[in-house]
């Protein structure tokens, strides 16, 4: 099965983690890097990509069948979406084993994909 792996942490880390000092930055960033290969060399992570903070969105809204696009994320939220990993496991369970180790920190949404093959 697929899933999406999110990772979101709260606007607070966000900016810290902005300020935080390169060093720490390249150690954080050598965990995660660790964390990806591990679990592509495995075969389970097929794709992802890291995003950039909540400041670089556009966001097209449909209205009455005219499209308003606007700068900045979609809603104030409280937590943002940092990246994503697109991950192919048996089931939820190993999906959630791999939430489990994330070394990022913060939150992890784990969300099955549609499979549209099957329809």
């Amino acid at each position: 099965m697929k899933y999406v792996l999110m990772f979101a942490g709260s606007v607070q880390e966000q900016e810290a983690w902005e300020k935080m000092p390169e060093a720490v930055r390249v150690t954080a960033y050598e965990r995660v890097n660790q964390w990806f290969e591990e679990h592509s060399r495995a075969g389970r992570i097929t794709g992802g990509a890291e995003l950039q903070g909540p400041s670089s969105s556009t966001t097209v809204r449909i209205k009455n069948g005219k499209a308003v696009v606007t700068d900045g994320p979609f809603i104030e939220a409280k937590e943002v979406i940092g990246g994503f990993a697109i991950v192919e496991v048996k089931d939820l369970d190993e999906a959630l084993g791999m939430a489990k180790t994330w070394p990022g920190g913060g939150i992890v949404e784990v969300r099955p994909v549609v499979d549209h093959e099957n329809d």
